[in-house]
C-alpha cells in the first residue's frame, strides 16, 4: 500500500497500487494539461506578441511608405506649385513682351505718322523750294543762253576800229587784280621803229623775274568795206613788231576772214611760217594768254638755273640745249593745246540746244511735282504695308 499525504491538511492516505497508479495519472494529466495550458498560452501569447509585433512593423511600414508618398505627394505638389508659378511668370513676361510689342508697334506706327506727315510737310516746302530753284534756274538759263547766243553772234559781229581792242582791255582787267596781279598788260605806243602792235603782256615772278611776254595785234574791218584783208595780210608786220619789243610770242586777235573755218575752229597755229605766232578769235583772248603764262611757269626753273649757271661763269652749253629742247617741246604743247580750241564754237553750239532743252524740261517740272504731291497725299500705311507681308501681319495683329 502506499501513502499520500495532503498537502493542505496534512492526512495520510492509504492507497492501492491501483489507486496510486490512478492519482499519478491523474496528477501527470493534470500537470500535463496544466504544462499544455500554460504552453498553450506561452504559445498564444508569443504568437499575439508576435502579430502585435508583426502588426507593429506593417503599421511602421506603412507609416513610412505613407511618410514616403506624403514626401512624394509634397514634392511633386511642391514642383506642380513651381511649375505653376514659373507657367504664371512665363505668361506674366509673355504678357509684357506682347504689351511691349504692342507699344513698340503703336510708337512705331506712330512715328511712321509722324514721319508721313512730316514728309508730306517737307515735300510741300521742297516743292515751293524747288519752284523757287527752278524759276532762279530758268533765268540764270536764260541768262547763259543769252550769254552764249551773244557770244556766237559776237563771233560773226563786226567790231570796227577801237572796239575789239576795247573789248579785250576789259575782258583782261575783269581779271587783272586775281588772276594777273604781276602783269603788265598796257597800249604799245612807242612807234620809233615806223611801226608798232596794239598791245604789250608781260607777265613777272614774286622776284620781278619776268618770264612771259607776249605782242597783240587786233584786226577786224566793217562789213561794206571793199577790199577784204586776210590774216596773213599783218603776219610779217606783227613778227617786226615783236621782235623790235624784245617779246617772246606774237597773237593776232582777228575778227577777219569770218567765213573761214580754220580760224573759226580754234587757235591757229602759224609757227611753219612766224616764230611763236597764233591767229585766234576774241572768244580765247584770256584762254590764250593763260596756256601761254602757265607754260612758261614751267620753264622758270629752268630760266632761274640759267642765270645761276651764267652768273657763276659755267659752261652752259648742255643746259641750253636742254632748255631749247624744252622750248621746241613747249612750242609743240602749245600747238596740240591749240587744236583743242578747234571745238569750242560747235561746243558753244552744243550747250545752247542743251539749254533750251533744259529749259523746256524746267517748264513741265511744275505739273510733274503736283503729281508727285497728289502721290504723296495718297500714301497711307496700308499701302506702305502691302507689299510687306511682316509689315502688314504686325498691322493686323494690332488690330
Amino acid at each position: 500500500m502506499a501513502e499520500i499525504r495532503c498537502p493542505h491538511c496534512g492526512e495520510v492516505f492509504q492507497v492501492d497500487e491501483s489507486g496510486y497508479t490512478a492519482i499519478v495519472q491523474q496528477v501527470r494529466d493534470l500537470e500535463f494539461n496544466k504544462e499544455l495550458d500554460e504552453r498553450t498560452k506561452q504559445i498564444e501569447s508569443s504568437h499575439k506578441d508576435a502579430v502585435r509585433l508583426a502588426v507593429m512593423e506593417s503599421e511602421n511600414e506603412q507609416k513610412d511608405k505613407l511618410a514616403d508618398k506624403e514626401k512624394e505627394i509634397a514634392d511633386l505638389k511642391a514642383k506642380l506649385k513651381a511649375q505653376e508659378t514659373e507657367k504664371k511668370l512665363a505668361i506674366t513676361q509673355a504678357i509684357a513682351d506682347k504689351d511691349r510689342e504692342i507699344a513698340e508697334k503703336e510708337q512705331e506706327i506712330i512715328s511712321l505718322s509722324g514721319k508721313l506727315e512730316n514728309d508730306h510737310q517737307k515735300s510741300k516746302l521742297n516743292e515751293k523750294a524747288i519752284k523757287e530753284s527752278y524759276e532762279i534756274r530758268l533765268k540764270g538759263k536764260d541768262e547763259e543762253i543769252a550769254f552764249y547766243k551773244d557770244l556766237k553772234a559776237k563771233q560773226s559781229t563786226k567790231m570796227i576800229g577801237e572796239d575789239l581792242e576795247r573789248h579785250c582791255e576789259n575782258e583782261f582787267n575783269k581779271l587783272r587784280a586775281t588772276g594777273f596781279k604781276n602783269a603788265y598788260f598796257e597800249k604799245d605806243n612807242d612807234a620809233r621803229s615806223g611801226s608798232k602792235g596794239d598791245y604789250i603782256f608781260r607777265d613777272y615772278s614774286d622776284e620781278g623775274t619776268e618770264y612771259i611776254s607776249i605782242m597783240f595785234e587786233m584786226k577786224n574791218e566793217m562789213d561794206e568795206t571793199a577790199t577784204k584783208h586776210k590774216n596773213a595780210d599783218f603776219f610779217k608786220e606783227l613778227d617786226k613788231d615783236r621782235r623790235e619789243k624784245n617779246c617772246e610770242y606774237a597773237v593776232l586777235v582777228s575778227m577777219l576772214e569770218a567765213d573761214n573755218d580754220l580760224y573759226n575752229e580754234g587757235t591757229v597755229d602759224v609757227s611753219y611760217k612766224y616764230e611763236k605766232m597764233y591767229v585766234i578769235r576774241p572768244q580765247f583772248f584770256i584762254p590764250m594768254i593763260t596756256l601761254l603764262r602757265n607754260a612758261a611757269l614751267n620753264s622758270m626753273e629752268y630760266k632761274n638755273e640759267l642765270a645761276r649757271v651764267r652768273n657763276q661763269d659755267i659752261d652752259i652749253t648742255h643746259f641750253e640745249d636742254d632748255l631749247n629742247e624744252f622750248k621746241e617741246k613747249f612750242g609743240t604743247n602749245v600747238k596740240r593745246a591749240g587744236e583743242k580750241f578747234q571745238n569750242a564754237i560747235e561746243e558753244i553750239d552744243k550747250t545752247i540746244s542743251h539749254l533750251q532743252k533744259v529749259k523746256e524740261s524746267l517748264l513741265s517740272s511744275e505739273r510733274n511735282l503736283t503729281l508727285a504731291d497728289k502721290k504723296l497725299e495718297d500714301l497711307t500705311v496700308k499701302k506702305l504695308t502691302r507689299k510687306n507681308p511682316t509689315m502688314k501681319a504686325k498691322f493686323e495683329e494690332l488690330d
